[in-house]
């Protein structure tokens, strides 16, 4: 089936983006594109190889550790929670009953001495309770204290752990991660809460409802069976490119500046919220709902999609 521009929502929208008098008028568009309403606000960050040569040159002693454990789940409810703060992560469900886990783990340090203490501070604490497995990354990065003065630049090293685990397939997720990384979720059935910062998110083949955030890089997720609960994705920089199953009934709240809507699915656009009025002492503030609602078939839960600089596609998942 051929992809179809959203004239519908993009005419909302429009009506929508007029009573916005903090955007600069621009240019009407028509067909697939769309001109820019909002100039690049932000501009997307990357590390670029300059400053990856740059790391290698004031951090020249360098080790790498592969970690692996195979660990065993209890029957019933189980999750996994990974809180990674520099590389990537990858996880991958199966008919398996237990978690099979690899962790790449390279330091960079500026000397010996602060390769040795990198290995001291930084650790991967592994804890297991009624059925939550947690992985976490831990160091002096995460100081929470209110006088903390600590940086990136105190420490003399870098540690950047990326992992890839197996794990069952009826296992609800949350999986975040920083710096270096994307983040790559396979054959799930459970809920899911993903995030990341610096880099992709990929999922692939899930079934399940839940959370996928980035702020620079795409969002890409193929459903084999469509969520039933309420769901959200979003992304700064990157376009949000969401695949459903052929039976798709839901409804849908889009926000972007920068892109175009496009959808595979025939939609019905919802009327435009109301502008609420909030009353500050002697002060009145409207208040408008910046997004574009559009239904798919019957309705159904409510997938929210946002994104500043790219465009929102939502297709059929023909695999």
């Amino acid at each position: 089936m051929g992809r179809k521009t959203f004239f519908a929502i993009l005419t909302v929208y429009a009506a929508v983006a007029l009573l916005l008098p903090i955007l600069p008028a621009g240019k009407r568009a028509s067909g697939h594109s769309r001109k820019s309403i909002l100039s690049a606000v932000l501009e997307p960050v990357s590390v670029s190889a300059k400053n990856r040569d740059d790391d290698d040159r004031d951090l020249p002693v360098r080790d790498q550790e592969n970690i692996q454990k195979t660990i065993a789940m209890p029957a019933g409810h189980k999750s996994l929670e990974i809180d990674n703060v520099w590389g990537s992560i990858e996880v991958v469900a199966d008919t398996a009953d237990k978690v099979e886990l690899a962790v790449v783990r390279t330091t960079q340090a500026e000397s010996k001495d602060k390769l040795d203490r990198a290995k001291k501070e930084v650790t991967l604490d592994i804890t297991q309770e009624e059925g939550v497995l947690k992985l976490y990354v831990n160091g002096p990065f995460r100081c929470q204290c209110d006088d903390c003065r600590h940086s990136r630049d105190d420490e003399g090293y870098r540690v950047k752990m990326d992992f890839k685990v197996r794990v069952p397939r009826d296992l609800d997720i949350k999986v975040k991660t920083v710096n270096e990384g994307r983040v790559v979720v396979k054959n799930t059935n459970g809920s899911f809460l993903v995030r990341n910062v610096n880099g992709d998110i990929e999922m692939d083949n899930v079934a399940g409802s839940g959370t996928a955030r980035t702020v620079n890089g795409p969002v890409i997720v193929s459903f084999r069976q469509n969520p039933r609960e309420n769901s959200d994705f979003k992304t700064v920089n990157g376009n949000v490119e969401l695949r459903f199953a052929r039976d798709l009934s839901a409804d849908f709240r889009f926000k972007t500046f920068n892109g175009g809507i496009y959808s595979d699915f025939s939609v019905t656009a919802l009327p435009v919220h109301a502008i609420e009025a909030e009353h500050k002492g002697g002060k009145v503030v409207y208040r408008a709902d910046r997004y574009t609602s559009a239904r798919v078939n019957a309705g159904g839960p409510e997938i929210q999609i946002e994104n500043l600089n790219g465009d929102i596609r939502i297709l059929e998942n023909h695999e």
